[in-house]
């Protein structure tokens, strides 16, 4: 039987970290599939996959505790380790685990900074290391930012801020992981809106774009398929914005 190489996908239940995982299963790699809450649709994201004819799996872990990190790679190591698994070797992380928590600079509770910053940058940090070191055959570390980085979303201070940080720790994970792992980031615009943005505002921000559309789940999928089969490429955020940071 076929090997086939193991790719997690952090936040792989819903939204475009379900994108992410199909596509990667599409590619051809099985796939770990991270949950927190989500676990009726991590399980159905596992059937899925399966239909690809490729391995697939769930885990649950609060990535804002730095020891269920380790746990989650534990796993991976369980998973490459089983005789009868049929994987080759561990070749691909994707962090797309992130909160989006709604605010202002002078009210936001620090909790809710601390949470943001916890998952959506920290963890990240934490889940590249352990990846790097179990990648012996090279691999690929794919952050998940936004185009909101390079922006001053005033409602959104801690998501803002921490994706702006992920964007510039992809690069210095780029220089410290190369040559044998490549760490890139992906920053999508307007795909799927957020259950804090109404009907009324989405489209408003929707005709702000040069392009005047949101973008389709396929079109920000095809970044992690260039990122995954383009091996020159090192340290760079690949923007899916319809021109969102023209504006």
């Amino acid at each position: 039987m076929a090997e086939f190489p193991l790719a997690l996908v952090t936040g792989g239940a819903h939204r475009l970290g379900r994108v992410f995982a199909l596509t990667l299963a599409y590619q051809g790699y099985a796939v770990l599939v991270h949950y927190h809450n989500s676990d009726q649709q991590a399980a159905k994201v596992v059937e899925d996959i399966m239909t690809f004819g490729v391995p697939a799996y769930s885990i649950q872990a609060d990535l804002t505790l730095a020891e269920k990190v380790g746990s989650l790679f534990l796993m991976v190591d369980s998973l490459l380790e089983a005789p009868d698994s049929h994987l080759s070797h561990f070749s691909v992380l994707v962090n797309s685990a992130a909160v989006m928590p709604r605010g202002d600079a002078l009210t936001l509770p620090v909790a809710e900074w601390d949470a943001a910053l916890d998952l959506n940058l920290r963890a990240p940090f934490l889940c590249a290391q352990q990846a790097y070191l179990r990648m012996k055959r090279g691999g690929l570390i794919v952050n998940v930012s936004d185009v909101g980085a390079g922006k001053a979303w005033s409602r959104f201070p801690s998501y803002t801020v921490s994706k702006a940080a992920l964007e510039s720790l992809t690069k210095v994970l780029a220089r410290s992981f190369a040559p044998s792992v490549r760490v890139n980031a992906i920053a999508p615009g307007l795909v799927l809106p957020s259950k804090d943005v109404t009907e009324e505002e989405w489209g408003k921000l929707i005709e702000r774009l040069p392009l005047k559309r949101s973008a389709t789940t396929e079109e920000v999928a095809t970044a992690l398929e260039f990122l995954l089969k383009n091996e020159y490429i090192t340290g760079q955020t690949i923007v899916v914005d319809g021109g969102y940071s023209l504006v």
